[in-house]
């Protein structure tokens, strides 16, 4: 793509996108930072750079610094050097190498910082409470990301656009002073949650129709986040532009916060970075049979059952056991059980819990039972080559040209440790449902319920659980897969959230030619719904949750699983096909429209 066409729609300005999680990995929006830098840097239409926070030289690796380099970021960072903040000017080493300022908040002295948070109350309103490491620093990095945009300025000069850009609470803070000021700065505001309403949602039973009648100020003293959610609701009214993640936030942002959305942009991935191009079907073989030896490992020293009428599900993230519907998958997981058994169905579901929770250790049996499989593995690899040789010899040798007994050709030896080995790792133990010792495990709500339903593994059991309370990567001694391999080797990710702004997952799974599961409260179920009616035949499934009890959507998951069961499996590859056709409609290249519209509102408004 030319860079006059990609230009187009952008206004002609300086452009500063601000977040916390610009080079610092904390949770979502690190995930829309940096997959989107490759598109914005291709699109914009001037000078763009990244602000964020310099949390350590652990960053140092991805970048590349530009400390010499005198374009307008790298005068206005010097300048803030000349006057003693600590400032790293660099290239961020990721596609697009966007241009990256790092402001480190954890320079300002105490003394300076009573008197920035003194201002901040003076002239905003905003208190902040004094032992609170978190609002400290992003007071702080609120100060520096202001001193900065006041050089950009200078260095700018009379007649430049400038356009700031602040993802959340965090980033927000010098949209208030900007405002008060009068800078020639046009601010935009994106809130990809709400602070109240994840707290909200978790706690109110009925959050959605009661989301009108909080009192907002009450309820943020209840959930102690008193100067979060004043500092957000500041940033929405005052900034230019607001923005939200998806229709199903802009609701919530209505009432939470006063002001309804002016646009909405909603979140998309890099495509480039999952897709395989033609080999994904292949993929997908390639690490169903990794998952399987797993399965082998977890399940088959205490019975077994037949791996190719095996399906894999799976749902991950954060540990919101109702905001990320655990329970209504719990639920659902249980009524498919019984119907199964019920049916006397000749297939067996297991289903991955993946999610980080705070744990001891791996359960020692869990690795115990790994370690003996690949024993086993070792021992058959050994009679496998003895038997060659000897065959092979046989063959040469023998008149006869009839197969030998291959029994003959196996030492003692190797009979006897081969049957003590398969011997010691059999076991009358029902395999575990999770895979970690927990810190609090008895209060743990996943295992709660499969205690409280009977949901134990047993071999009657048609759905199989496995709790993984870790984050899956190539180092994990039980899978030794990455999280991306993972989800590509499973049939089906699902994902029924109660409350949840955007929602990568079922993204990530349908760029990785995957069917996934998301419901009409999470951002991008609501997104699917209006703008892809055929979405149930591309293999994607919208739990209805918005104006339906939980039990009937229990029900309604629970049919769906069941029907995705009883495809054939040409049906579900026809699936993974038309989801994976499907993915190009979520590229950042494809949804960077909307923030184009943000900018010209900001650029002409």
């Amino acid at each position: 793509m030319s860079k006059a066409k990609s230009t187009a729609g952008f206004p002609k300005s300086t452009l500063v996108e601000v977040a916390w999680e610009v080079c610092n990995q904390v949770g979502g929006i690190y995930t829309v930072i940096r997959s989107k830098a490759p598109t914005m840097a291709e699109y914009v239409n001037g000078p763009f750079c990244m602000i964020g926070p310099y949390m350590g030289k652990n960053i140092h690796s991805e970048l590349e610094p530009l400390n010499d380099v005198q374009d307008v970021f790298g005068q206005a960072a010097a300048n803030l050097r000349k006057r003693g903040y600590d400032v790293h000017y660099a290239e961020w080493l990721i596609t697009g190498k966007p241009k990256v300022v790092l402001l480190n908040p954890n320079v300002i002295e105490a003394k300076a910082l009573s008197v920035i948070k003194y201002l901040l109350w003076k002239n905003h309103g905003v208190s902040t409470p004094d032992a609170h490491p978190l609002v400290n620093q992003v007071v702080a990095f609120g100060y520096l990301t202001k001193l900065f945009i006041d050089e950009l300025v200078k260095v700018s000069g009379k007649g430049q656009h400038i356009l700031a850009h602040f993802h959340e609470w965090m980033a927000g803070l010098p949209i208030l002073d900007i405002k008060r000021e009068k800078m020639p700065v046009k601010t935009i505001f994106t809130t990809h949650a709400t602070q109240l309403g994840r707290h909200l949602a978790i706690n109110s039973p009925l959050f959605y129709a009661h989301l009108p009648f909080f009192d907002r100020e009450v309820e943020a003293r209840k959930f102690g986040i008193v100067t979060e959610e004043v500092i957000e609701f500041k940033c929405a009214q005052h900034c230019d532009v607001f923005t939200t993640v998806s229709d199903v936030t802009a609701r919530e942002c209505k009432h939470l916060l006063g002001r309804k959305p002016d646009v909405i942009v909603p979140n998309g991935l890099n495509i480039e970075r999952f897709e395989a191009l033609h080999e994904f079907q292949n993929l997908h073989a390639l690490y169903k049979k990794e998952i399987h030896e797993f399965v082998m490992g977890h399940f088959f020293h205490s019975y077994t059952f037949d791996l190719d009428k095996t399906i894999y599900l799976f749902t991950s993230g954060r540990f919101e056991y109702r905001n990320k519907g655990f329970d209504l998958t719990l639920e659902a997981l249980w009524r498919l059980n019984e119907k199964l058994k019920a049916e006397k169905a000749d297939l067996t579901v297991v289903m991955f819990f993946v999610t980080k929770r705070e744990f001891y250790s791996i359960k020692p049996e869990v690795l115990q039972s790994r370690a003996m499989m690949e024993e086993i593995r070792q021992t058959c690899s050994v009679i496998e080559k003895e038997v060659g040789r000897a065959l092979f010899n046989a063959s040469t040798t023998h008149t006869d040209n009839r197969l030998p007994e291959l029994n003959d050709f196996v030492s003692d030896y190797w009979k006897l440790r081969y049957r003590r080995t398969v011997q010691s790792w059999k076991s009358n133990k029902l395999p575990m449902v999770i895979t970690h010792k927990l810190v609090n495990e008895e209060s743990d709500e996943i295992l709660q319920f499969l205690v409280r339903r009977n949901l134990l593994n047993r071999p009657e059991d048609k759905v199989k659980i496995v709790y993984h309370p870790d984050f899956i990567t190539s180092t994990s001694p039980l899978f030794g897969m990455d999280y991306g391999q993972f989800v590509r080797g499973c049939h089906l990710g699902v994902f029924p959230s109660y409350y949840e702004p955007w929602g990568y997952t079922p993204l990530e799974c349908m760029a990785s030619g995957v069917p996934s599961v998301t419901s009409d409260l999470s951002g991008f179920g609501d997104y699917l719904t209006r703008n892809f009616p055929d979405y149930e035949k591309n293999g994607m499934f919208v739990v209805e949750r918005g104006r339906r009890t939980f039990d009937w959507s229990a029900r309604q998951l629970s049919g769906s699983l069941h029907k995705f069961l009883t495809q054939t499996r040409r049906d579900r590859i026809m699936q993974r096909n038309n989801v994976e056709n499907y993915s190009s409609s979520f590229d950042w290249k494809t949804l960077i429209r909307h923030y184009q519209q943000a900018y010209e509102l900001a650029h002409h408004g």
